[in-house]
């Protein structure tokens, strides 16, 4: 009689969001966060499970019963979706993003100048890996940094990503080779940039529920907010103080800003170190709603990032004054602080799925229907900001996306697996573009702007079926 009323008041893992009430002799247990809301990523079917193990069958609760042996782990509430905590982390992310992702976002006005000086010698091919390589390596140590956030948390990640970022930076400043270059700018910075961007992707996602596409919006502006104020610096620096002087200005701006991110940079959850099995990188593409969300993602981040990099060469290459050609990443990154923002607040009311379907075809048709045949000034403009607002809602939904269909416990394994297969398209795409240009001030840019609205395209019909899978075929918030 006394063991069975020891197995009714243990509450396990999946009864814990039952209402047992708690006695003397319970062990408190970590909330499975189950829930058949879409807004706490749960599926229906492991909520209605989970209510079965802990309102009505006898025997789920015997299998399920956490021994007295076992520590106790204090449960896990619901995201407060607000609060001076919340708010402070996502001010922590919004700098980490602006010194990380922004720091990616001028990578062409790097392409420009290092084509025209240090490495004038090489093929355009040759110069983008080293751009490619940076956003390359910031995505692939999504695993890594995913697992060791799931493990420990934000703040040692972070730690060592300041000292690799501002690091790499300094050695670029010294960089005169192609391998030096390499090295410093391809690897170096941008591995610390990936513990930053992951620290900060995944902590903010921890404090928000029903808001939550509307904070990583507000989080991901501060990449777009960089992307403005980066290429800005590093043009007008160069000529006054010299490209060494100019990338250690810049270095010491990102050292401020990630002091103010290792100080309000908090996760919500309880961290636990568990074993590392790379089996847990490769379960969620098992899932056939996160198989094609990945899929749809890489498919347009194949694309995304060629206007990125070739809009200033392909200005200039017909007829617009280098001077003017610069303002084109500020002017797309501008538009895309709003395009980081106001899609994601729009989401959390007519949902995720649906925004980021809209807009990755609306980027699709931009670049066909604007991009293809600009040539002159305004034509570039125009789509350099329309371009800059509907590509930017990418950014802050996939994360988004990625939170939605997942267990909040699993969020840095799931997001590192998700940045860690598009990270290949970011590899990719750029030397791609190069080779379809040979020569970027006097060639044609059909053929790179073929192949990035037709790929960015398939990807966006493949978060249309992602869409599917997830709500189905009904006009719904999905």
């Amino acid at each position: 009689m006394a063991e069975n009323e020891q197995r009714h008041i243990s509450p396990s893992i999946d009864s814990a969001t039952t209402n047992t009430g708690p006695s003397e002799n319970s062990t408190p247990a970590l909330s499975a966060q189950v829930s058949s809301d879409p807004e706490k990523g749960a599926r229906p079917e492991e909520a209605q499970t989970s209510a079965q193990k802990g309102l009505g069958d006898p025997e789920a609760q015997k299998q399920d019963v956490a021994p007295m042996s076992t520590p106790a782990t204090p449960a896990i509430g619901p995201p407060p979706d607000g609060g001076a905590k919340a708010w402070l982390t996502v001010l922590g992310a919004f700098c980490g993003l602006f010194v990380s992702f922004g720091w990616i976002n001028c990578i062409g006005v790097f392409q420009t100048y290092y084509e025209s000086h240090q490495l004038k010698g090489m093929s355009t091919s040759s110069v983008t890996w080293i751009t490619s390589l940076e956003t390359f390596v910031m995505f692939l140590g999504g695993p890594v940094f995913g697992t060791l956030f799931d493990n420990f948390g934000p703040r040692w990640i972070l730690l060592g990503g300041t000292i690799l970022h501002v690091f790499g930076l300094m050695m670029t400043s010294l960089s005169t080779e192609y391998y030096q270059f390499i090295l410093a700018q391809g690897i170096c910075s941008p591995l610390g940039a990936s513990a930053v961007f992951n620290a900060s992707v995944n902590s903010a996602s921890t404090w928000f529920a029903k808001r939550r596409a509307f904070a990583l919006g507000v989080t991901a502006s501060g990449s777009s907010l960089g992307g403005v104020i980066f290429p800005i610096m590093v043009t007008k620096l160069i000529p006054q103080v010299g490209f060494a002087w100019t990338m250690r200005i810049c270095a010491f701006l990102i050292l401020g800003l990630l002091g103010i991110s290792n100080l309000t940079l908090r996760s919500r959850l309880p961290h636990r170190r568990k074993p590392f099995q790379i089996l847990n990188f490769l379960k969620p593409l098992t899932e056939l709603r996160f198989a094609l969300t990945v899929a749809g993602a890489f498919l347009f981040f194949w694309g995304m990032f060629l206007p990125f990099t070739f809009v200033i060469t392909q200005a200039i290459r017909y007829g617009m004054s280098e001077h003017l050609a610069n303002y084109l990443i500020p002017i797309l990154n501008a538009a895309s602080i709003f395009g980081r923002t106001l899609p994601g607040y729009v989401a959390d009311k007519v949902g995720r799925f649906n925004v980021m379907i809209i807009t990755t075809f609306f980027s699709a048709i931009l670049v066909l229907a604007l991009w293809l045949p600009s040539r002159g000034n305004v034509p570039i403009i125009i789509f350099s900001a329309l371009y800059g607002f509907s590509s930017g809602a990418f950014v802050s939904l996939a994360p988004a996306l990625v939170a939605q269909i997942s267990d909040m416990r699993e969020v840095g394994v799931r997001n590192g697996t998700f940045f860690a297969v598009i990270s290949f398209a970011a590899l990719t795409g750029t030397p791609i573009g190069g080779a379809l240009v040979p020569n970027v001030l006097h060639g044609s840019y059909t053929n790179l702007q073929i192949f990035g609205g037709v790929v960015m395209f398939a990807g966006a019909a493949l978060f249309v079926a992602a869409r599917t899978v997830v709500g189905g075929f009904n006009l719904n918030k999905v």
